[in-house]
């Protein structure tokens, strides 16, 4: 059953919580933070890509990077930017995209459900990029990001949730420069905690949706906190890290699209000739073309956009891996005509986040920079509950998540 209980958040006062919040590290490159954070000073970003403050051309993952971090999170907390709660809550933390509001539990979950399986994962992680996570875990001995979380929708625990957040004023409310609002509640309340830990106990499972190296590096340091404290009862802050959980049924998972820098030495007529073994074809000209359906693509090449219809019998719809469309796409086109083998490592693909939109991928190949992409219809959150159930993997930058969690509105300390 799955353990996921109240901490003592530190957060931002009220009057400058949206200058705090941040875009999390990994959706963000350097340039972009150092601009994002110009004239800011409050911004997370100096926290989370803390190389912003030191000169340009500073690699990120130069040791003095996450000295700065350091420094600049006690710097922070001087400076009462950051403050922590008296008393361990569960706060709540909507999102507002499209219309459409989420309604999330920030709270911690178990280093032990990580290593149990008890929290279910759906990709596989990098050593490097979970060291360079760990890094940041250990100099600032916290959870500074939230971790992602899904959980299958239980009504009575929504409900709670989303009852509380109409009876009761936000203590963050604002919206971001990229028109998403932010709403966060902390429920103080002893007896609707109790209540939200009792109905997480129940749970057989949670999800990580997104932040899979987050996860892997906050449970790792936990358990190197626990050979430092061989004495360690279970209950310190270290074997727990944080997360927002959000119902399954509330989530919006969008399309995760693929750019190739050429055709492997085929010319256009020789691999649209291929591609048509395994498709269905059709040349929608000029005008943009969007996925409408699984097995259904989009591709755009040279100035044209096409819709391909992969074939009867190219796919298998008993195999919760080999339906992905990723899969179809990766075996039949990437692998099979491409020659790109590795997602992970070939420099030959780029991935593209849907919230980006169609325009990107044409601006990509436009340029010359790529020759052909690939729109896909996004995964469903079933699928990626089935496959994360079932013991499997999902194939990397299968799913992009909408709205992104903002940093820097709750910060889990590990002492």
């Amino acid at each position: 059953m799955a353990i996921f209980r109240p901490f003592k958040a530190l957060r931002p006062p009220k009057n400058i919580a949206d200058k705090v919040a941040a875009k999390p590290y990994d959706v963000i490159n350097t340039q972009e933070a150092r601009k994002e954070a110009e004239g800011n000073p409050y911004s997370l970003l100096h926290i989370t890509r803390s190389e912003i403050d030191l000169p340009v051309g500073t690699d990120e993952h130069d040791p003095r990077v996450y000295e700065k971090a350091k420094e600049n999170f006690l710097k922070f907390i001087e400076n009462k930017w950051l403050i922590p709660d008296n008393e361990a809550y569960f706060y709540i933390y909507a999102q507002t995209m499209w219309g459409k509001t989420q309604y999330g539990i920030v709270g911690c979950a178990s280093i032990d459900d990580y290593f149990n399986n008890v929290i279910k994962k759906h990709e596989l992680t990098r050593k490097d990029k979970e060291e360079d996570r760990m890094k940041h875990v250990r100099v600032t001995n916290a959870n500074v990001e939230p971790v992602f979380f899904a959980y299958k929708s239980l009504p009575e625990l929504d409900n709670l949730i989303f009852s509380y957040a109409k009876e009761h004023e936000p203590i963050y409310d604002f919206t971001a420069n990229d028109g998403v609002g932010h709403h966060f509640w902390v429920i103080n309340e002893k007896e609707i905690n109790e209540k939200i830990q009792k109905l997480f106990a129940e749970m057989p499972a949670l999800y990580v949706a997104d932040g899979h190296h987050r996860t892997a590096a906050a449970a790792l340091v936990g358990k190197e906190k626990r050979e430092q404290h061989p004495n360690y009862t279970g209950d310190e802050e270290f074997n727990y890290f944080m997360a927002v959980a959000f119902p399954d049924n509330q989530l919006t998972i969008i399309d995760y699209n693929r750019v190739v820098k050429d055709l492997n030495g085929l010319s256009k007529d020789e691999f649209l000739q291929k591609l048509s073994e395994f498709f269905d074809i059709e040349n929608k000209g000029t005008e943009e073309y969007k996925p409408n359906k699984l097995h259904n693509f989009s591709m755009y090449l040279g100035g044209n956009w096409y819709s391909l219809t992969a074939k009867k019998g190219t796919y298998n719809d008993n195999d919760p891996i080999g339906v992905l469309d990723v899969t179809i796409l990766s075996d039949l086109v990437l692998n099979n005509l491409l020659g790109i083998k590795d997602l992970r490592t070939d420099k030959r693909i780029d991935f593209v986040g849907g919230i980006r939109g169609l325009d990107e991928l044409k601006r990509r190949v436009d340029s010359g920079e790529m020759t052909v992409a690939f729109a896909l219809y996004p995964v469903s959150m079933k699928q990626l509950m089935d496959i994360a159930d079932s013991g499997n993997i999902m194939p990397p930058k299968t799913t992009w998540f909408e709205p992104k969690l903002r940093s820097g509105l709750s910060i889990h300390l590990l002492d």
